[in-house]
């Protein structure tokens, strides 16, 4: 401890030392790699000043909470001074790049252990001027993980539909192609085809022959007298047919095929229907293997499909869209399950098992904590009040209809969500609210929308848009956000599901557009890719493909031009589930909206973040073993157990009892020994989060080719190479 005037220099000099860090972090450290490794330190003239990583303990739209571990060393002292700093903040983020910011950093509390209150109490109130300066960049699994899942406000939904769809079973290669309803066709400008627009394939009836043509591949149609018949692969197919195939995807760096997908094989059986449905397909009568790990589960190891044989029960398990259904036999009838129904088996299956990946949809693993949690943190912007612009396209004059439920209404005939409450109307285009007085404007960037907004059920097809906030309004900009449930991604009950499971017909008129889906497209997720679409077909050389067309308007997967998961995976799901993180990052930058075409004119850098130019902090290559517990103190964790921070240096925890904030009398051996061991309970629970937190991250950062080899001595290495293990 530090005594006197000499004391008081050397606590001045704390406090220049940490603002000054603080400051510089804010200049420069969101200039290099923003997932950076911790601590962080700063080489002053007068010592070191120490960061260690900030543990969040609430997230709440955009505000963070939390607090951090610092310590001094100055030059003079052989001894570092140590000290926690609570604060709130908010939270920029990217979310395909999986990093974030913390911006606007208001101070609540301060403590130096090794300091009196009195001395505190004027370090809080000088970092209360200097450190709202500060700007912090972490990586979002670090974040993630550090995340306390029981303080977190759940995005949870309450009426999801659990209904199964019509499910299909087939013992041979394949695919489903979904109609919304009976066929719609429309004449094709200038030619005598017509199109089947509700739905994301490409099927062209030619009229004088009465045939149907569906595109598959490349160089590859399909072909039927009746749409809902046998289709077959055409040996010849018309000029004006094939011109008017799919235009090319853009070149995303995707790797086309694994060498398994090439193997040669029949062309996959096509099957069309015009309901909710979902198809499992195997090559050839069913095969089971056991999944390692468990002794009373099989897999169906000759289908893409995820589907689970429990021998005791002899009960088959099938996982949709995040959903488990049950049957005593393929063909069904199917019957939802609740994962914590589950047989106990399923929680027991290793992460990089082949079957991992069903382990996000099997409650209390940590695959699915951490999907649950990742639908908590927003995708952030900040909107240009004078820039952003929006013109909203109806087919014909608006149209509107009740919300069910409630006295508001909204546009059927359109794209776009409008809402008309309150006398005004409501507009969210790709995440960004607007406002209006007419329903087809002018339209200005929204500074509010009215609360009653968020109770649109689920039943209604524009649930989505009360996943999307308005955090904070300046003269200049607007703060908005959105979590996964505006792109379809559901909280219910303790996992994560796709879609409400609603069948929403859609809007059929000049345009045809379409409302999000959850059946029909084989939806299934991955830690590292997050939601993929496939077609439920087994071998062979082909890929069938998404595609638009003149009448089509988007809307299937989310809001209405959001076209991040158009491509769809291939044979081999979960041999690209090894590769990890590569299977699927190539278009991580398709699914921010915020990046889109429509918002890169109406989004601007946050005032707090832009024009921050400085050189960057260094990157510690001291222990990351340093936290701040709830009441202030400060502890590392060690090959030998906990140490405390005390005056006279680290304390084994063994020696000194815990401290607990209601303690008013001289506690009790028993008492000290269980406050003890939760305070050690907490502590083990921030030790493991951020060291999963750590993996991840490095895991990250080696599929990016970014990984920091100056810090990988000693520090256990990320899954990306492993099974379902790796994480996005």
């Amino acid at each position: 401890m530090l005594h006197s005037k000499k004391g008081k220099q050397s606590i001045g000099w704390v406090v220049s030392l940490l603002w000054v860090c603080l400051l510089a972090a804010s200049l420069g450290w969101a200039q290099e790699d923003s997932s950076g490794d911790w601590p962080r330190e700063i080489d002053t003239p007068q010592g070191t000043v120490v960061i260690y990583q900030p543990q969040p303990e609430k997230l709440d739209g955009n505000q963070l909470k939390g607090r951090a571990a610092v310590a001094v060393e100055l030059k003079e002292s052989t001894e570092p001074v140590f000290g926690v700093v609570w604060f709130e903040a908010r939270l920029e983020t990217d979310r395909a790049e999986r990093t974030a910011i913390i911006a606007d950093v208001t101070v609540t509390q301060v403590r130096f252990p090794e300091q009196d209150e009195q001395k505190s109490k004027k370090l809080k109130a000088l970092l209360e001027k200097e450190i709202p300066k500060w700007q912090l960049p972490i990586s979002m699994d670090r974040l993630l993980t550090t995340l306390d899942l029981a303080e977190q406000r759940s995005e949870a939904a309450q009426k999801i539909n659990t209904k199964p769809p019509k499910i299909l079973f087939v013992a041979e290669p394949a695919v489903l192609i979904t109609l919304d309803g009976e066929p719609k066709l429309k004449k094709e400008e200038g030619s005598e085809l017509m199109r089947v627009i509700n739905t994301p394939f490409t099927i062209l009836l030619v009229p004088s022959e009465k045939t149907y043509y569906l595109y598959a591949d490349k160089d590859t149609w399909y072909t039927a007298i009746d749409i809902k018949g046998d289709w077959a692969v055409s040996k010849k197919v018309p000029k004006e047919v094939s011109e008017r195939a799919p235009k090319a995807e853009p070149d995303t760096g995707e790797k086309e095929a694994t060498e398994h997908e090439k193997e040669p094989g029949p062309p996959p059986k096509v099957i069309v229907v015009t309901e909710p449905a979902e198809l499992i397909s195997s090559k050839g009568e069913p095969e089971y293997t056991p999944i390692s790990g468990t002794d009373l589960l099989l897999y169906m190891s000759n289908t893409d499909s995820d589907v689970l044989f429990h021998i005791k029960n002899q009960q088959y398990f099938i996982l949709l869209s995040g959903r488990w259904y049950t049957s005593s036999k393929m063909e069904g009838p199917w019957q939802y399950v609740p994962g914590e129904k589950l047989p106990s088996d399923f929680a027991k299956i290793p992460e990089d098992a082949e079957m991992g990946t069903v382990l996000y949809s099997v409650p209390d693993t940590d695959v699915a904590k951490e999907a649950v949690l990742d639908t908590q943190i927003p995708q952030t912007a900040a909107v240009d009040r004078k820039k952003a612009k929006l013109t909203v396209e109806y087919d014909g004059d608006p149209k509107f209809e009740n919300i069910k439920g409630t006295e508001m209404t909204y546009a059927v005939n359109t794209a776009t969500p409008v809402i008309y409450a309150n006398n005004k109307y409501y507009a969210c285009d790709e995440a960004v609210w607007f406002i209006a007085g007419k329903a087809t404007g002018p339209w200005q960037v929204a500074t509010s929308v009215p609360d009653e907004i968020y109770t649109i059920p689920p039943e209604s097809p524009i649930y989505h848009v009360t996943f999307v906030r308005i955090y904070h309004v300046t003269d200049d900009v607007v703060y908005v956000g959105y979590t996964p449930g505006y792109t379809n991604t559901y909280v219910y009950n303790t996992t994560i599901v796709y879609g409400t499971g609603y069948w929403y017909p859609g809007w059929y008129g000049s345009y045809y557009y379409p409302r999000p889906a959850t059946w029909g497209f084989h939806v299934r997720y991955n830690p590292w890719t997050g939601w993929r679409f496939g077609f439920s077909y087994g071998w062979g050389p082909f890929r069938f493909t998404i595609g638009g067309g003149g009448w089509y308007r988007g809307g299937w997967w989310g809001p209405g031009r959001y076209r991040g998961y158009r491509r769809g995976y291939r044979h081999g799901y979960r041999h690209g589930r090894n590769a990890g993180y590569r299977a699927g990052r190539h278009n991580a930058a398709q699914q921010n909206l915020y990046r889109s075409q429509r918002n890169k004119a109406r989004t601007t850098k946050s005032p707090a973040t832009a024009g921050k130019r400085a050189k960057a902090s260094g990157m510690s290559h001291r222990a990351n073993n340093v936290y701040a517990d709830r009441n202030g103190d400060v502890h590392r964790k060690t090959d030998k157990g906990w140490e405390k921070r005390a005056k006279d240096g680290w304390k084994s925890e063994k020696d000194q009892p815990a401290k607990t904030q209601q303690q008013k009398t001289k506690p009790t051996q028993t008492q000290v020994q269980k406050s003890q061991q939760r305070q050690n309970q907490q502590l083990d629970r921030s030790y493991q989060a951020r060291q999963q937190g750590e993996q991840r991250a490095r895991s990250y950062n080696q599929a990016q080719g970014r990984s920091h080899s100056s810090r990988s001595s000693g520090r256990s290495r990320g899954g990306g190479g492993r099974g379902g293990g790796g994480r996005r």
